[in-house]
């Protein structure tokens, strides 16, 4: 086969890993297709963790026999066993004669040992096919097992003079119906949304994910909630707070030394988890600490919904890999509060962004930019 083949059909499989976008978690977004005499066979995806593989749900599709066939996986076979039977047994016991992988494992402690024992079967191994289109199915689960943190992603919505609220704090609504429902979908493929406690005591919102029935991008009856997590330094959250609603999911943050022990208490038997971080170099929560214990937790994609004030610090602290804003046909004044507090003083501190994407969603800008910190680290690999 071509190597345009082998595009072509990696092609299939990622617009399969793609169905599980809001379901898999804390796994990745995996595709497979089967392919024999150029012939698509079977096919299938990771839909949910402790179902099947895309490999296991391929070879279940499979419409012939399978032995002799090709193998188009997006991500590297597993070889050890979890929840279910590991997936590079399972294609050498298929019979098929060939694999090819989008990419890598990025799990240190398993990467190239599902090749190697394919290999070892008598496979021939071809790939990486479309990696970085097959990374960008998964970008949380490739930093949280390669550096140990979450994707961040901050989601912001403004005016055209780059603003967010009123000085008063009145921000509803900035943006479209078409935008907030774009919204619900970047909840809805999120592990979990964090937000900062003077959000939550100004708004009073509720952080859940909200999907019609209508919606062709996401079935709310598979779609997940997201851990909701507030950064609240002194834990001085209402009980009654709305995102405190189901208790078992909401997490709360917050240093150890500022709580007071009755309330904590009183948290924790509604079913909230209060989890502590240290006190940073500003005398804050330590975001970076608070990401760290999030990545342990399984968690693989972040959605920062907060105010200038947290969203600031978190692009201080080097923490965001993603900046989406949602532009609305409106002028706010000069009074209205901005997107990010930022203590710069000089354009040569000025945080350049990297523009990757703009489309129109209803009457709003929808704008995607990756922070410049990200741009230097590629440099350096360069420089090397």
């Amino acid at each position: 086969m071509t190597l345009n083949n082998h595009e072509y059909w990696m092609a299939k499989a990622i617009q399969l890993a793609q169905q599980g976008l809001y379901t898999t978690h804390p796994n990745p977004r995996v595709g497979c297709v089967l392919v024999k005499d150029d012939q698509l066979i079977g096919q299938g995806f990771h839909a949910k963790a402790g179902e099947g593989h895309a490999e296991v749900n391929a070879l279940a599709d499979a419409k012939q026999a399978v032995d002799g066939a090709t193998a188009y996986v997006t991500l590297e076979p597993c070889s050890h066993q979890g929840k279910t039977p590991p997936c590079a047994d399972a294609l050498i016991k298929a019979g098929v004669a060939r694999v090819v992988y989008g990419m890598q494992d990025p799990n240190p402690e398993v990467s190239g040992k599902g090749l190697a024992k394919l290999k070892k079967a008598g496979i021939e191994i071809i790939g990486p096919v479309l990696e970085a289109e097959c990374e960008a199915l998964n970008p949380g689960f490739i930093k949280r097992m390669r550096e140990g943190l979450p994707f961040v992603r901050v989601k912001l919505a403004m005016s055209l003079d780059g603003r967010t609220a009123m000085e008063s704090g009145e921000s509803q609504w900035i943006t479209g119906p078409e935008a907030r429902l774009d919204v619900q979908r970047l909840r809805a493929q999120s592990d979990a949304i964090v937000t900062g406690i003077g959000s939550v005591l100004a708004d009073n919102p509720s952080m859940t994910v909200r999907i019609d029935n209508n919606d062709q991008d996401a079935d709310p009856k598979s779609v997940r909630q997201p851990l909701r997590v507030i950064m609240d330094t002194a834990l001085s959250i209402l009980p009654e707070a709305k995102i405190l609603y189901p208790a078992h999911q909401v997490c709360v943050f917050s240093v150890a030394e500022e709580v007071e022990p009755e309330h904590q208490d009183v948290l924790c038997k509604k079913g909230v988890t209060v989890r502590f971080a240290p006190r940073g170099e500003d005398g804050r929560l330590d975001l970076l600490d608070a990401m760290e214990q999030l990545a342990d937790l399984g968690i693989n994609e972040v959605l920062l919904e907060a105010g200038a004030e947290l969203a600031g610090g978190f692009l201080q602290a080097g923490l965001v890999d993603e900046i989406v804003v949602y532009m609305a046909p409106k002028l706010l004044g000069s009074s209205a509060r901005p997107l990010f507090t930022l203590p710069l003083e000089t354009m040569s501190e000025a945080v350049e962004l990297t523009l990757t994407s703009v489309s129109q969603v209803g009457q709003d800008v929808r704008l995607v930019y990756l922070p410049s910190y990200l741009d230097e680290d590629s440099e350096e690999d360069d420089d090397e």
